[in-house]
Formats: C-alpha cells, structure tokens, sequence
C-alpha cells in the first residue's frame, strides 16, 4: 500500500455534503428529529469534518429548542416538551456524530442525553435508566447502562436486547415497535462507545454476561426468553454472543453487521469511499481503543469470527439481515456466516447498509416468533 494514495485524506467535502443533506432530508441517522430547514444551511457552510466546529455548529441549533421545551413544560404543554426536547437531543446527537472523540463532541453527548432523558418523561410507556453490575478488569467500568422499557398489560415480558453500532447509541435505539409485539426492550451500548464499561476487543463479550445477570435478576422479566438485536457494527457483537452465550439466547440478529472479509485492510480501504458519509474506519478505531484508521487496519484482522473460530461453535438461532449492495460492510460476510455452523434465517434487500426497506418489521416479527 506504500504507493497507493493515503486512503485516510479527507474526504472532499461537496460528497460528505450531499450525503449530509439526503440524510437530514429523510431524517436518517443521525439526523432523526431535527429539521431540515435548520440544519440545510449549517451543512452549506461547513468548511471540513473538524470534530470541534462541527460540533459548535450543531450544538448551537439546540439551544432555542431547549428553551421553547422547557417554556412548554412550565405552562403544561406536554406534548409540546416532548417534541421539543427531542429536537434539541438531536441536534446534540449530530453535534457528537460519529463518534464524542473530542472535547465539544464529548460535551454534545452529555447534552444529548441531558434533553434524552427530559424527553423520556413523557414516553408511554416509561423509560427507566438501569445499572447492571459489571465485574471488570483494571481500567474498566463497574456498570453498564441500559434503558429499560417495558410493555404494558405483560407480567413478565419477554426481552430484546438492543445495540446500535460506532455512532448509534442506546438512546437512538427505536423501542416503540418491539413494545407493540408484547416485548420490553433493553437498551444498551455496544463495547467502546457511550457509556459502555469497557472498550471494544476480542475479549470484549463480556459485557453480556453482565446484562444477562442483571435480566435474570429481574421478576418482571423473563429470562428464559431473551433475545438480541445489533444494528452496523452492533451485528458483529449479536452474532458473537449467538455463539458465545447461546445458552441464554432465544434468539439473535445480525443486522448490516461485520464478520471477517470487512476486516481486511482492502475493504477498509474500499469503505471509506463509500455511503458512510466520513471518518469510518477512524470511528471503528475509535470503538475498539486505537486512535487512527492505520491503526484499524492492523488491528481488525484480530476481529475475525472465522479466525477466532467462533463460527464453528452451537449458536442461537441467528438472523441475517442486510442490502446486498452495503458499502459499509460486504454482503460477502453474510454469506460466510451461512457456510459454517447451525443453519441461520436470511432476509437481505436489494438496497444498502443494514437493507432498508421493511427490515425491522421483519426482524421484531421474527423476534416475536422466536420469543413467544
């Protein structure tokens, strides 16, 4: 690769642009509440990625939402405040995107949780913040945090598990839909990102085991029907722990999520001109304690559920979820995934990453199914 071009220049800034302005448009990741009429002209005039301004530029946007939710609040406005704190969560969810890796982004994540859990007062039904114990090793953390949301009318509700991957945290983890299958939902952060106890590895796994030590603790939950959900690179870990901890698992499912061939220094190289809009692999990094895309690229191959041999291993049953045209992670690893171990569901779409289109409808069905 020494006579290849640095594959980690800034990506020009009219492509980031574009995919920033079809994101914000539709309200995809990371733009979910936000308006589009607030933040088309921010995008205008970005100069570059730099963490710092861009997480000046917008931050800013929440402050006049913050101030209309809390006049709302004190005149009785429910609804109003909900709406309201929502927006100026979001606008601090994109001011901490992709990844809090540096001073302002790390303030914009507090922010966003801030307005989160103002906003959460007014779900129904309600969410509450859990710590579950955590045994770590030196450095790490002694809890890992979850949102626990439970259905009403179920005395013991099954649960998913639910994880996002680099950039989407348990905050933006959509509950709603699984609530109305009959399914208290369990929200957490996959190793390396948030509020997580520990940094993404190989050894990493072990955080499940905290989270479900803490659901069998739990009266109102059944632990005999658990099941899992990672989205991105949260689909690495779902698949992992499938294997890993198949014993305590109904079920799982890897949705867009990575397993070997995106590992490899081509396909890193490959992704980061792709439909993640910057900075891929330097997130990635990021979520597994390195510092640089060069890094990830020595590094990853570590990751590789094929040279771990967890593949080989008894598993849950394991959906697969995917486009088949993903940029982010190769289509190829889900087929690797169908070549080794118990036979797995499949649903992939003729769109990108993660596959789109009526995705999680079929995934919390499946998961209704598996946990019934």
């Amino acid at each position: 690769m020494a006579d290849s071009p640095d594959p980690f220049v800034a990506r020009p800034m009219d492509e980031v642009k574009k995919e920033l302005h079809e994101r914000a448009e539709h309200n995809r990741n990371p733009f979910l509440y936000t308006v589009y009429d607030e933040v088309a002209p921010v995008i205008d005039k970005l100069g570059s990625v730099d963490r710092e301004d861009w997480a000046h530029a917008f931050g800013a946007l929440a402050i006049a939402h913050e101030e209309r939710a809390a006049k709302a609040e004190a005149a009785g406005d429910n609804d109003t405040a909900r709406k309201e704190y929502l927006i100026a969560y979001d606008c601090y969810h994109v001011a901490r995107y992709p990844a809090p890796n540096s001073p302002a982004k790390r303030a914009a994540y507090k922010k966003s949780q801030e307005n989160f859990h103002k906003a959460a007062r007014y779900f129904d039904p309600p969410v509450e913040r859990v710590e579950m114990p955590f045994k770590g090793r030196s450095g790490e953390g002694r809890a890992a945090i979850g949102l626990l949301r439970k259905p009403r009318g179920v005395s013991r509700a099954p649960v998913a598990v639910i994880w996002g991957g680099i950039d989407a945290f348990k905050e933006e983890r959509p509950s709603d839909p699984y609530l109305k299958a009959g399914l208290a939902t369990l929200s957490i952060d996959m190793p390396g990102v948030a509020d997580a106890p520990l940094p993404g590895s190989e050894a990493a796994g072990r955080l499940w085991d905290a989270v479900f030590d803490y659901i069998a603790r739990r009266p109102d939950l059944d632990p005999n029907r658990v099941g899992v959900h990672g989205g991105s690179t949260g689909g690495y870990w779902a698949t992992k722990v499938a294997h890993t901890h198949h014993e305590r698992l109904r079920a799982a499912v890897n949705q867009g999520g990575p397993a070997h061939f995106a590992f490899r220094a081509d396909w890193i190289v490959k992704a980061q001109r792709g439909e993640y809009p910057f900075e891929l692999a330097e997130t990635l990094a990021c979520a597994f304690d390195r510092s640089s895309g060069e890094e990830w690229i020595e590094y990853a191959p570590k990751l590789s559920l094929l040279t771990q041999g967890i593949l080989e291993k008894p598993s849950a049953p394991l959906l697969c979820v995917n486009g088949v045209n993903d940029s982010v992670f190769p289509i190829a690893d889900m087929h690797l995934l169908l070549e080794y171990g118990r036979p797995k569901s499949t649903r992939f779409y003729p769109g990108g990453h993660m596959g789109g289109g009526n995705a999680q409808a079929v995934i919390i069905e499946w998961l209704k199914q598996k946990l019934s």
